[in-house]
């Protein structure tokens, strides 16, 4: 059971009744009550202030809402909290909780009532007509039943002591913020290569820069597209306008944070948000997947396999229109993804299917802060031009590769006999016994080494590359000997028998006509 201890100034503070909502996974507060308390009783300021002390005990649900009941004439709610860190043993999860708001609409799943979310990277927010903390959304404060949302990520053994301050100022609202957003098309070079980030954080989630000076690292690391990927919160969308431009398109979306798992919403329409408050055995995933579809976003596991608390993906890969095998700097469970990708390669050729099923792969950099690279890594994209749609074509289809920087290009073909000719994504269709000519050109990978990996594992490699990072590889083959070949460009191995990081590799083209 959770306790509440209610206290602060004015009436009607708070009842310390305790209950579960609809979902097993929330639990509900009693209520900290503004609505009764008489003019008079208002500080000379304006404000009214309640604070709400508790402790969630070890095995809280995933979220406890904390009501906040609203009365009219309300210009802004401002929220703070604390609670105590005490030590744990080595090897025990320590306190962490998270917070957000839903106004006076509800906390449905999937409704309208969202208002924001900073998880534990702030202690304080607030909201108002003309403006709000990042993460949060400026708008009215209307009077109802608002929804303070609170999720103990991790619980200490001795349980999560908390307090929360609530402070209401009266006064007539700001004018209302219309959002401004980018726009869904830059300057491009008709069907080319584009150069991408997907996966950001900015001050609107746990990021520590502006989208100024994301947009800047963007240019200076040579991308031509960024996503905005804010986790559980899509404030950011209205604050990206200024930092687009001819030479980059920003696509909006989010990373969807759950307790089971991260995927990133690549490129939905302006002002999508996506709920992430359920995990696998709920079995709710689908639908938010089909809501990003339907905004017309890509849905993309983020770092499928790393060992963060919530991060390991476990919804499984049947929504997923790409993974992605490659986030930050190259580390193993980088390595571990991408031997599970490609095995979910080998399944799909396995079981006959046309091609079409495969799920391809790309690769971002989930820069957070200095000194976080933007473009460490990117997916290059073969795109009819450079605008939203084209560039999401172009990762859905796997028409892509993954590149350390903009140093490093890549072109990889498949040609049979008789001018049949495939590329990246793409199948080339020949008879089972027809030679097929594998070629990867590289340019900017100093001696690193070249793999072409096939259903059969790794079938050819070739000798480092000269010190100027140029080199041409081929490799002759059959579909009966290869069902598929994708590149892998590797730096020298440092020591031991594991394979050096990547420099970059291809997604797969497919051989033969099935």
């Amino acid at each position: 059971m959770c306790e509440e201890h209610p206290s602060g100034t004015g009436h009607g503070v708070g009842r310390r009744a305790v209950f579960l909502t609809g979902a097993a996974t929330a639990l509900t507060l009693g209520s900290v009550d503004f609505a009764s308390a008489a003019d008079g009783d208002r500080a000379r300021d304006g404000r009214e202030t309640r604070t709400v002390r508790g402790t969630l005990p070890p095995g809280a649900p995933d979220f406890v809402h904390l009501p906040v009941e609203v009365p009219d004439g309300v210009r802004e709610i401002k929220v703070s909290y604390t609670y105590d860190r005490p030590a744990v043993p080595a090897g025990t999860a320590g306190n962490a909780l998270d917070i957000g708001i839903f106004d006076e609409r509800g906390t449905e799943l999937g409704g309208r009532g969202f208002r924001g979310w900073s998880g534990g990277a702030r202690t304080e927010f607030f909201l108002r007509a003309d403006d709000a903390t990042p993460g949060y959304l400026p708008g009215p404060v209307r009077a109802g039943t608002w929804h303070i949302a609170l999720g103990p990520y991790t619980v200490a053994p001795q349980g999560l002591p908390y307090e929360i301050t609530v402070t209401l100022t009266y006064g007539t609202p700001g004018a209302a913020v219309r959002p401004v957003y980018p726009p869904e098309r830059a300057k491009g070079r008709g069907r080319a290569w584009y150069r991408g980030d997907c996966h950001l954080h900015s001050w609107h989630s746990d990021g520590r820069r502006t989208p100024a000076e994301i947009a800047a690292l963007a240019r200076a690391a040579g991308l031509d597209f960024i996503n905005s990927s804010e986790h559980n919160t899509h404030s950011a969308h209205a604050h990206w306008a200024g930092t687009a431009g001819d030479d980059l398109l920003v696509l909006l979306g989010e990373e969807i944070t759950t307790r089971n798992g991260h995927v990133v919403a690549i490129g939905t329409d302006p002002g999508t948000f996506v709920d992430w408050r359920y995990r696998a055995r709920d079995n709710r995933f689908g639908r938010f997947a089909r809501q990003i579809r339907r905004a017309g976003g890509l849905v993309v596991p983020a770092h499928p396999h790393a060992t963060c608390i919530g991060c390991n993906w476990k919804f499984g890969f049947g929504e997923a229109d790409a993974v992605e095998v490659w986030n930050g700097p190259w580390t193993p469970d980088d390595e571990v993804a991408l031997a599970d990708w490609d095995g979910m390669l080998v399944a799909s050729v396995r079981e006959g299917r046309d091609g079409r099923d495969w799920i391809p792969a790309m690769g971002s950099s989930d820069a957070h802060r200095d000194p976080d690279a933007v473009g460490l890594p990117q997916t290059v994209v073969l795109a009819d031009d450079l605008t939203r749609e084209a560039v999401l074509d172009g990762i859905r289809a796997g028409r892509s590769y993954v590149a350390e920087s903009a140093g490093v290009s890549l072109a990889f073909t498949a040609s049979g006999g008789r001018g049949e000719h495939a590329g990246i994504g793409e199948r080339l269709r020949v008879d089972d016994d027809t030679p097929v000519t594998v070629r990867l050109e590289v340019e900017g990978a100093p001696r690193c080494t070249v793999r072409f990996v096939t259903d059969q594992g790794v079938l050819h490699t070739g000798a480092p590359l000269p010190v100027s990072g140029s080199g041409v590889l081929e490799w002759r083959t059959t579909p009966s000997y290869a069902a598929y070949v994708r590149a892998e460009l590797r730096h020298e191995t440092a020591a031991g028998p594991l394979p050096g990081a990547l420099a970059g590799f291809t997604n797969p083209i497919f051989l033969g006509r099935r």
